[in-house]
């Protein structure tokens, strides 16, 4: 009867733990259309007396808001991390992209994330403003999505990660994904020039330019399909050369759900690092690597 007394409260005290995960909804004036999202909220979320810090947890290609939820088990990891006081109670808002590689394209998604969905958030939950309480993840066509606005917007986001991050450079491999998207096509045919106009290369100068630094978390599997691996690798060497802030994992793994669900709770720690401790978020003008 006490181990069925214990178990009960254990069960209790786990529900009573976790967050809740909502699907919502608003009319974008920029897509001219209803969009769908996730939205995690923390246990105890106090609209009244709290603003909490927005994670925009970008999905990879053909997938939905539902992506991290069926597939990533987003909300008990940020449930355990929050319990063990790793991460502060936060937002996590997952929006639907489609294909979009949250570009302008046929539809303005790039200009429909920055200017709705971000207001809308804000405006809608207890969301700490400004850019101190943004941050961004992604995966694969995700992660794509996460680097372009880190680096196009880096007065408006904190730090970004990055989990197989399509960031292919100069051009695409044969597989990819990317070149049967209509955002990179051209006469219903695969445009390299779109491309490279769009990839992160092509922002650098601005980035550069703007003197803000955008902390990244990035990480890829060492079996890899699309030698994503080798990508990350170029990309820690042009981050270092440059003594911009960043962590870059190349580790054992795929792309798929089992890699990015292990390096999930590291990706969250070095997120949430750079909002609860922005004092000491670059604490070195060198960049901080774990290749291997």
């Amino acid at each position: 009867m006490k181990f069925l007394l214990g178990l009960l409260l254990l069960l209790l005290t786990v529900q009573a733990r976790a967050g809740e995960i909502t699907p919502a909804q608003f009319h974008s004036a920029t897509l001219g259309r209803d969009w769908d999202y996730n939205i995690y909220i923390p246990t105890g979320y106090s609209p009244a007396t709290a603003r909490y810090p927005v994670l925009y947890l970008l999905h990879g290609f053909g997938n939905t808001r539902d992506e991290w939820i069926a597939k990533g088990g987003i909300g008990q990891t940020a449930d355990r991390l929050i319990a063990a006081g790793t991460i502060p109670p936060c937002l996590i808002v997952m929006p639907s992209a489609g294909q979009s590689w949250y570009l302008d394209g046929p539809e303005k998604m790039e200009t429909a994330f920055i200017h709705d969905l971000l207001p809308e958030i804000e405006a809608r939950y207890a969301a700490q403003p400004g850019r101190q309480g943004r941050l961004l993840a992604g995966v694969s066509m995700g992660g794509y999505g996460a680097l372009r606005f880190a680096l196009r917007y880096p007065e408006t986001f904190a730090a970004a990660a990055l989990m197989s991050p399509a960031i292919y450079d100069p051009l695409p491999p044969a597989n990819s994904a990317s070149r049967r998207s209509a955002v990179f096509m051209t006469a219903g045919a695969f445009d390299p020039k779109l491309w490279q106009d769009n990839n992160y290369p092509a922002l650098l100068d601005a980035y550069r330019a703007s003197g803000r630094m955008v902390p990244l978390f990035v990480a890829a599997g060492n079996e890899d399909e699309l030698n994503i691996g080798g990508h990350v690798t170029n990309l820690a060497r042009l981050w270092n050369e440059q003594h911009w802030p960043g962590t870059f994992l190349v580790m054992s793994g795929r792309h798929n759900f089992e890699m990015w669900r292990r390096v999930m709770p590291d990706a969250l720690r070095f997120l949430f690092r750079q909002v609860t401790d922005p004092d000491t978020r670059l604490l070195s003008s060198l960049q901080r690597h774990r290749l291997r």
